[in-house]
């Protein structure tokens, strides 16, 4: 077996570094299963030294020119040669136990994708309450967190991948596609919930809450419309980090 990383990346020399040191620690628990793995850094048109750092931690790096989650998330799979893909943002740190977890699940055959529960890096009472409602929804609708999703190569190529007209929540739409599939296939998504993927709350420390709550009203009166644009989701896209 063969498992592919893919980490989407833009502008993250701060964070990418320690990101890439976790992934590479947790991948250790899958070297008594025999299985190899390769790492891919996608470049998203980074300004700072994103790729330099991703080169000199032994990633393979790739470049995708237009500032967009799901193309970078998608130009990694194209390159990837792993009988399984596993997409973790780059500022997230999967676990040792997190993966042997994801090992378990493709070793059963019954899974087709899945993804995790999450816990914030700092406290807060805002992020441990969203951080709450979202694992709840993700277990009960098996929508897997964009931070953390992983899936059989080809069962990702047969729905097409991340939908590169969606700026954000393009891992619903995903998940959503993949359910079908695995209906179809008689299989099933999991979501992975005893070791839960630690990821940054930084977009907590950058935005007011206000912001993340204009957002979400935006989204419902839109119908979802402004997903579509880019200058639409800012917390995505604006730069901050």
């Amino acid at each position: 077996m063969r498992v592919s990383i893919i980490v989407p990346a833009f502008n993250e020399e701060k964070l990418l570094p320690a990101t890439l040191r976790s992934i590479q620690t947790a991948l250790g628990a899958l070297a008594p299963l025999g299985w190899s793995a390769e790492l891919i850094v996608c470049d998203n048109n980074s300004t700072d030294r994103t790729a330099e750092f991703a080169q000199a931690a032994g990633a393979r790096v790739v470049f995708e020119p237009v500032n967009q989650i799901a193309r970078a998330r998608n130009t990694g799979a194209a390159v990837a040669t792993g009988d399984w893909l596993i997409f973790v943002d780059a500022d997230s740190h999967p676990s040792p136990e997190l993966l042997t977890a994801v090992a378990d699940a493709i070793r059963s055959g019954r899974c087709l994708a899945g993804g995790c529960t999450v816990v914030m890096d700092t406290p807060s009472t805002a992020g441990e309450r969203g951080t709450r409602l979202w694992n709840w929804i993700s277990r009960r609708f098996r929508y897997m967190a964009g931070s953390f999703i992983f899936c059989e190569a080809e069962a990702f190529a047969a729905v097409g991948g991340f939908n590169q007209q969606l700026y954000a929540s393009e891992e619903i739409d995903l998940s959503r596609r993949l359910k079908r599939l695995a209906r179809q296939r008689n299989k099933e998504i999991v979501i992975l919930d005893r070791h839960p993927l630690l990821t940054s709350a930084r977009k907590l420390h950058l935005y007011p809450l206000r912001a993340h709550l204009r957002l979400l009203v935006h989204t419902v009166l839109s119908g979802k419309r402004n997903l579509r644009r880019r200058d639409a989701c800012p917390t995505w896209y604006d730069g901050r980090r």
